[in-house]
């Protein structure tokens, strides 16, 4: 599997997490103190980083550190739109796509002329 697709789909999974641990208090939590809401938090956060750590190592062993944070930030919104929508149950906005498009410009700008490398295989010297 190539390694931008690795880092995607742990990517996605990490920020699956991450917005629940983020977000989901403010629904199921919002009558109890917010300490506990942290402490939640802070149990489902650990998971999101168990998968977060090892996205960004695989995923820099061909893009760059830039490459890397602007693909979380157009997960991270993949992620939350559904959520927002069918947990949160938040009516949708136009402005949804605004943003969306918004990161998807950011994402080619980062992205163009700039492909994953590919690791260099060494040279077998001429017999």
């Amino acid at each position: 599997m190539p390694v931008i697709v690795q880092t995607a789909v742990l990517l996605v999974i990490s920020n699956v997490f991450m917005t629940f641990a983020w977000y989901a208090h403010l629904k199921d939590l919002n009558h109890k103190p917010w300490f506990i809401a942290a402490i939640v938090s802070w149990g489902i956060a650990f998971f999101e980083y168990m998968v977060q750590v090892p996205a960004n190592r695989i995923g820099h062993t061909q893009m760059s550190l830039a490459q890397l944070k602007i693909m979380q930030e157009a997960i991270t919104l993949i992620v939350f739109i559904p959520f927002a929508l069918l947990y949160m149950k938040q009516p949708i906005k136009l402005d949804y796509l605004w943003a969306g498009l918004c990161i998807c410009g950011a994402v080619y700008f980062m992205f163009r002329g700039h492909a994953p490398a590919v690791p260099a295989v060494p040279a077998v010297p001429a017999g």
